[in-house]
């Protein structure tokens, strides 16, 4: 399981090829960050369930998908913003719209992994995670 160096990318990309290739649900290896952006990708309605696994040695996170509606998958887009090379940090009144509104954005705050609008309600800023729509 080494080797990745950027986690939160890998498992959006995980997420997105699952979609793309109609599967009913992906494998991720565990993190507490990526256990937290899953919670907000179930919380905000893009996959169906979120739960822990054991595969072999390994915990894993399991993401139950939402089934495709008229031949397209529930998450139409994920976008890694900030990443290892280049953090991109947002003030409280910076936070983006995704898709004014239709989307998410992930943010990691001082208080923890959470939505844009959850930031936005709190009145808090940090580093933009992704984008997902």
């Amino acid at each position: 399981m080494s080797g990745v160096t950027d986690p939160i990318a890998d498992l959006l990309t995980r997420v997105r090829n699952a979609g793309m290739a109609r599967h009913d649900s992906v494998l991720v290896p565990m993190s507490k960050i990526k256990q937290a952006v899953a919670n907000i990708l179930r919380e905000e309605g893009f996959v169906r369930d979120v739960d822990t696994v054991k595969s072999g040695e390994w915990r894993m996170i399991r993401l139950r998908l939402l089934p495709t509606i008229r031949n397209q998958p529930s998450i139409r887009g994920l976008k890694r913003i900030s990443r290892p090379g280049l953090r991109i940090y947002v003030n409280r009144g910076e936070i983006p719209r995704v898709y004014g509104g239709l989307g998410v954005v992930i943010l990691s705050t001082s208080q923890g992994v959470m939505s844009g609008q959850d930031a936005r309600n709190r009145g808090i800023g940090g580093e933009v995670l992704c984008y997902v729509w």
